[in-house]
């Protein structure tokens, strides 16, 4: 029988989520669903000396925003409750345990100091890559060189300890990465990993893969820095006797910095002005303890379906030219043999178009209620009709919410200063009375749309013998105050004939005609 196709997203609450754990939790959640299975999420925070209060939350939220829907979690429950490594505690004893009495581990009773003895020494004979291994291990303090009495005498004597992995000195570990392809590694190059640490707590290596195998989870899809650490896990599932219902390894390329020199850090972020945290993020910082605020994708005005769409595509690509996708639609065409093993750069400006192609895409009513917001933030009301119209009228010149609302403004203030380029080669005393009289006979227009004022600017300029090419971006400057924009007529027709007349008034007795 083909067993359901269960994914885990696993964080730990160590911080804000950085966007390429997002991108993580949403490749999973994309294979989950084109395959018809389920996602959970599980905190892992077995280092509780790196617990930050408030980060389990953050990530809750965060995911929600997105839209990346959960079937279980801490939150919500499920069939494998706990979800949260801390509260599943008592069970991993049991499979260190098994592990020991199987020959797989043993108890090593090795001090701080005895440890770091070890690593001087290998540092002193010019060891490259000091480790507690399947060499060092006979020179140490462990259940494989200790006499069996003298370890019980320490373990009934409450003599402090840790489980490590006893990894074979001579193997090759090989995986088929869903990625990558075959992947071998040879086991001298793995160390003794701790599996259980002196406190009781299981490391991540051991809570891992138990959990892992308990939750049934059949494909498991991270970063690229867990690659080193997969072999070890294969290790594990081997020993344990899970070998044949271990999870495909798919590990994920690392996202670049914006010029492909590195990782994509917050540091990054800061130093460029862009955010690389779904959620704005209240910390403190390291050092000085005082609080810090990083940026957010959410409150800097991205769309999180543009975000998502962006995300999908840092590392994957669709096979066609198709750039657009929704949610439902990334789900269909996602498959991992799409995604790229090479490292995948950060590109802002991609994002931000991202976000004008959904943000423009939107129905006016929604849009107007953006911009209805914004302005009430800043004190002024606008009719639901008129504030559609506007937006309607703005959006191609923005890339966020609130710049519906920067670009309303000329409907809101009469123009404080005259675009000077335009006005210099453009205006002039036959221009400002030709205006003049277009102002003066627009109040009463039996039609006020964009096109009724169009007619009756042609019908004026035609009497007096000019163009209508000679007019337009003067006349644009009168009523705006810049020479470029959104298109006039409609802008003429939403201030109403009376506020245009006005507007046109002002810029004759201000500006100069000689």
């Amino acid at each position: 029988m083909e067993r359901e196709v269960r994914v885990r997203f696993a964080p730990s609450p160590t911080g804000p989520l950085h966007i390429g754990g997002v991108r993580t939790a949403l490749y999973n959640y994309l294979l989950a669903r084109k395959l018809g299975g389920k996602m959970l999420l599980r905190i892992e925070d077995t280092d509780q000396n790196r617990f930050v209060p408030g980060a389990e939350d953050y990530i809750r939220q965060s995911l929600e925003w997105c839209g990346i829907e959960l079937d279980e979690s801490p939150w919500n429950g499920g069939p494998h409750a706990p979800y949260r490594q801390s509260e599943r505690k008592p069970m991993y004893r049991q499979y260190a345990q098994q592990l020991i009495d199987s020959g797989y581990a043993y108890y090593a009773f090795d001090t701080p100091e005895e440890l770091d003895a070890m690593r001087a020494r290998l540092t002193a004979a010019k060891v490259p890559n000091p480790q507690y291994n399947s060499i060092t291990r006979a020179q140490m303090r462990n259940s494989l060189t200790l006499p069996a009495e003298e370890v019980k005498q320490l373990l009934e004597g409450g003599e402090q300890y840790v489980i490590r992995l006893k990894v074979p000195r001579k193997e090759e570990v090989r995986f088929n990465d869903l990625i990558r392809g075959w992947v071998v590694v040879h086991s001298s190059s793995i160390d003794d990993k701790v599996l259980m640490k002196s406190d009781g707590m299981p490391t991540y290596h051991l809570a891992n893969i138990v959990d892992d195998h308990l939750m049934e989870i059949t494909h498991v899809i991270r970063g690229e820095e867990w690659l080193p650490s997969a072999p070890l896990h294969v290790l594990l599932y081997r020993y344990l006797g899970w070998e044949d219902t271990m999870p495909q390894f798919a590990h994920l390329p690392l996202l670049l910095k914006p010029d492909g020199t590195g990782k994509l850090s917050k540091r990054d972020g800061d130093r460029l002005g862009f955010p690389v945290f779904p959620l704005e993020w209240h910390g403190k910082d390291a050092e000085t303890g005082e609080p810090t605020v990083s940026s957010g994708y959410r409150e800097s005005g991205y769309l999180p379906e543009a975000f998502i769409n962006f995300l999908a595509f840092l590392g994957w690509n669709p096979g066609s030219q198709q750039e657009l996708f929704t949610m439902p639609e990334l789900i269909e065409a996602f498959s991992i043999e799409r995604v790229s093993k090479s490292p995948a750069r950060f590109d802002q400006n991609k994002v931000r178009w991202y976000n004008e192609q959904y943000l423009r895409a939107k129905p006016d009513a929604e849009l107007a209620q953006y911009l209805t917001a914004s302005l009430q933030g800043q004190g002024m009301t606008v009719p639901t009709d008129t504030a559609e119209q506007i937006a309607a009228l703005v959006k191609e010149r923005a890339t966020f919410p609130a710049d519906l609302a920067r670009e309303a403004q000329l409907f809101f203030a009469r123009p404080t200063a005259y675009d000077e380029q335009v006005i210099s080669k453009k205006w002039n005393a036959q221009v400002a009375g030709a205006l003049l009289e277009f102002a003066r006979q627009l109040p009463g227009a039996p039609d006020a749309t964009p096109d009724g004022i169009k007619a009756l600017l042609t019908q004026v300029l035609e009497a007096q013998g000019i163009k209508i090419g000679q007019v337009l971006q003067a006349l644009r400057v009168a009523v705006t105050g810049a020479g470029a924009g959104p298109d006039l007529m409609h802008i003429m027709s939403i201030l109403g004939p009376q506020e245009t007349a006005a507007r046109i008034e002002q810029a004759v007795a201000q500006l100069p005609t000689a």
